[in-house]
């Protein structure tokens, strides 16, 4: 398949409205990349605990977007979550259990936190896709990705 087709960048609202729509479109896309349906579901709650921590924290009272890009390429399926809001901070007045950010680095093979140039928050998650050759998986990113200096969860500001 075409890696130009095995690709989307979208701006949704960053509205409950949007969650049901950018899920099923990050589900699709990999599925179309061959995930299991075992793969889709652990992309499933990664990407919606990314899309609601934007929804419910990036913004105060102002509305906002969510930049959403996702791509298949190597065996693996790449979804980048972002926004324009403060970043991230300790929020008192919010209820929940924070686990969010924890469920997402379990579900996905890599998870890096960055600070966007332009204000706000970017979550890179790096799934890992089965259907991937043998061929794929010995070069690229899988390979420094398995290597022991690499993380699962990583921060840069």
């Amino acid at each position: 398949m075409d890696d130009l087709l095995n690709s989307l960048s979208e701006c949704y609202p960053a509205i409950p409205g949007s969650l049901p729509i950018a899920r099923r479109a990050v589900t699709a896309l990999a599925a179309e990349g061959g995930a299991t349906d075992e793969e889709i579901d652990e992309i499933r709650l990664a990407v919606s605990e990314a899309l609601t921590n934007v929804i419910l924290h990036a913004y105060q009272d102002d509305p906002g977007d969510i930049h959403l890009t996702v791509a298949v390429a190597g065996g693996e399926l790449w979804v980048l979550v972002g926004d324009d809001g403060g970043g991230l901070r300790p929020r008192s007045d919010r209820s929940g259990l924070g686990l969010g950010l924890a469920l997402i680095a379990q579900s996905c093979d890599e998870l890096t936190i960055v600070k966007r140039s332009g204000g706000g928050t970017e979550l890179r998650m790096r799934f890992r896709l089965e259907a991937a050759t043998s061929d794929d998986r010995s070069r690229g990113s899988l390979t420094a990705a398995r290597s022991q200096a690499a993380s699962v969860l990583a921060t840069t500001t």
